[in-house]
């Protein structure tokens, strides 16, 4: 009887940390060895982290990655199929080697280098162009890496060269929905080979980037066998017996929101643990978007490294000091008020001759908006800078899709915890938060009110956001049409909405490219972001 025992090895590589990373496999080896493996399966590019971006036009790069996969195939304790940057002959490969027997004995080339939403592998790599079989106890394996399985042709090719069971290495980052169409996919390739697969996928933050893991095992009739949990490094165990993958553990699938948040959470304690950053400083506002900000931070990091701030100005609500007061309560941080109007009073002194020639001043405008934004956004960063931490932005991705947002003032800071969620997505994942308590505490961290009034920046008397904005719902379902799925203006208002609001909704996208490129990077949790899969000319007439 024909058997052998792969290790699924979802682990969190950190990109340039090749010694650290190759140290991780290592320990990942060790512990597949205790458990009775024969093989250890990483995911893509694990030696290296995912993605290297320019590191990979680096020669001295491939030369260390090089060093660290000799030395993992002198030190493990079984075989391994391992993903690394490779160079050869003059040209660079997305690859993955077979370690045994302290030599690399093949490896194999990826033949699909996607080059859409966040992936630039054209930009680096050469693509291979042979199938590559490995053989270990008389079973024989193909190998593929990540879009080799969602197009036609690598796993067949391996298929055609004898391979019995597929191996996929992966560094697939999560969007929302992104497990059901891997599943697709995957039970396409199954089905047009009648191999089972098993697809190791990595785990971990990544600047913008949340790598999700949730790897799995699918039989040859496209059926799950195995399903390890999402957001956590982890070691499976699968087996392959007499050409079946047999039945192994299958973690609970989690429902939208709690995959999201979960996201948010390894991005957020990935991005500080991984820059070294030793905690977080939030401006709190009584609004839900720092309000989530906040849970989130002190969920990723721990209530001690969260440091919150409050910066009244004459119009901000009781309400809202008295809602942040009783979120800091709840959730234990250090928290201080620092009263904006003696500064707001000083810069209106200061600038009162150089704008008293700009003609006559009205009531309020968005000068008088902007500079308290401005001030608040400068004493983060003082905080910022004394303190070592870095300030999380709040805010959310309704509110960079149009511009309203202050350059310099909210939108100051070094990472955007929240920028690709939709202000309603905001508010469902603040409901889902307070009724999910991970700790036993049966306290719900965002006081009731933050959730039900009426969003405002509170800049003015009496504003809301809708004085200046759509509502939400109507906003954000042009966001996610025009957007996220490239409709054009006319599709949409063939759909139903308002050709007024379509159209001002489109302009305002348009005109404030120049705001976001200025935006500090932020977590990507839908198919498109305004990150590395939005690139649109800042200096441009052409209206969709």
């Amino acid at each position: 009887m024909k058997r052998l025992r792969i290790a699924i090895a979802q682990l969190n590589a950190t990109v340039g940390d090749l010694a650290g990373n190759a140290a991780r496999i290592l320990d990942f080896a060790r512990r597949a060895r205790a458990g009775g493996a024969d093989l250890l399966l990483t995911p893509e590019l694990a030696l290296s982290g995912y993605p290297p971006e320019d590191l990979l036009m680096r020669q001295d790069f491939y030369r260390a990655c090089a060093a660290q996969l000799e030395l993992l195939a002198r030190t493990s304790p079984l075989p391994i199929v391992i993903g690394h940057p490779e160079e050869s002959a003059g040209k660079r490969y997305n690859a993955a080697s077979f370690l045994a027997h302290g030599e690399v004995r093949a490896t194999y080339r990826k033949r699909r280098l996607p080059n859409y939403e966040v992936f630039d592998e054209e930009r680096y790599f050469a693509a291979g162009h042979e199938a590559c079989v490995i053989e270990l106890k008389g079973v024989r394996c193909g190998l593929a890496i990540c879009a080799d399985v969602w197009e036609y042709g690598a796993t067949e090719a391996a298929a055609l060269a004898g391979a019995e069971l597929m191996l996929t290495l992966n560094a697939s980052p999560f969007h929302m929905n992104k497990q059901a169409r891997r599943y697709e996919v995957l039970r396409d390739r199954v089905a047009a080979t009648d191999r089972p697969v098993i697809y190791a996928n990595m785990v971990g933050g990544q600047d913008e980037l949340v790598f999700d893991g949730a790897s799995f095992a699918m039989d040859g009739q496209g059926r799950l066998t195995h399903q390890l949990p999402g957001f956590v490094e982890a070691v499976e165990f699968v087996d392959f017996a007499d050409g079946h993958l047999l039945p192994g553990p299958m973690a609970k699938p989690p429902s939208a929101e709690a995959e999201v948040y979960a996201a948010l959470k390894l991005g957020v304690a990935d991005y500080l643990g991984k820059n070294g950053f030793p905690g977080a400083i939030i401006g709190l506002s009584g609004g839900i978007d720092s309000a989530l900000t906040l849970a989130i931070a002190v969920d990723a990091l721990g209530a001690e490294r969260v440091r919150c701030v409050m910066m009244p100005s004459p119009w901000t609500a009781q309400m809202s000091l008295d809602d942040s007061r009783e979120m800091v309560r709840r959730l234990g941080v250090q928290y201080d008020e620092i009263p904006i109007a003696a500064a707001m009073e000083q810069f209106a002194v200061l600038l009162a001759p150089t704008l008293a020639g700009l003609g006559p001043k009205p009531d309020w405008d968005t000068t008088d908006e902007n500079l308290q934004a401005r001030i608040r956004g400068m004493l983060l960063m003082a905080l910022s800078n004394r303190s070592g931490r870095i300030v999380l932005t709040t805010g959310n991705k309704s509110e960079m899709a149009v511009g309203y947002a202050t350059l310099y003032g909210d939108m100051a800071g070094g990472f955007a915890v929240i920028k690709d969620l939709l202000k309603t997505t905001v508010f469902r994942l603040a409901k889902w938060r307070n009724i999910h308590d991970p700790y036993g505490t049966g306290i719900s961290p965002i006081p009731e009110r933050i959730i039900t009034r009426p969003p405002s920046a509170e800049l003015r008397p009496d504003q809301t956001d809708q004085d200046s904005l759509p509502p939400y719902e109507i906003l954000d379902a042009i966001l996610e049409r025009y957007m996220e799925n490239d409709q054009g203006i006319e599709d949409i208002i063939a759909a139903g909405f308002d050709r007024a609001v379509v159209e001002r909704v489109a302009r305002l996208i348009r005109v404030n490219e120049y705001k976001r490129r200025q935006a500090p990077v932020g977590i990507r949790v839908t198919h498109r972001s305004f990150g590395k899969d939005w690139r649109y000319p800042i200096t441009g007439k052409f209206m969709l």
